[in-house]
């Protein structure tokens, strides 16, 4: 008998490792991530959000509001490295390229002043 993963597509078996990380990372939220999700979720702000949802060729954004094809990413200080921020500009125009709106929200500003990150969602999503 022949093993699952064997008559699985190259595809098919990286979209599976995906959906794996994807919700590891669901499971294991930064600070921010949560104080965002707890204000985005159940569509508090008019939209439906989901957390970590795989997109565009398999990237894992950290929020998405499919109906509106917007992204909101939550940068912590990792994301101010030089190689990283070259690595984040390829990621948004990927994501640009494939018809979504991306807002980027430092997780400084989503600890620091979250009604100002929520203005700034909303504005996103009136946008869109």
């Amino acid at each position: 008998m022949k093993s699952a993963s064997r008559s699985l597509s190259p595809q098919q078996l990286k979209a599976l490792r995906l959906a794996g990380f994807a919700s590891r990372m669901r499971r294991e939220p930064t600070r921010s991530e949560r104080a965002l999700w707890n204000e985005i979720s159940a569509a508090k702000q008019g939209a439906s959000f989901r957390r970590q949802a795989v997109v565009a060729d398999g990237l894992i954004v950290d929020f998405l509001a499919p109906a509106r094809k917007l992204v909101i990413e939550v940068d912590g200080a990792y994301h101010l490295e030089p190689a990283r921020k070259k690595a984040d500009a390829r990621r948004q125009h990927r994501l640009e390229r494939a018809g979504y709106c991306v807002l980027r929200l430092s997780a400084e500003l989503v600890l620091a002043d979250l009604p100002e990150a929520l203005r700034r969602v909303r504005e996103a999503l009136a946008a869109t």
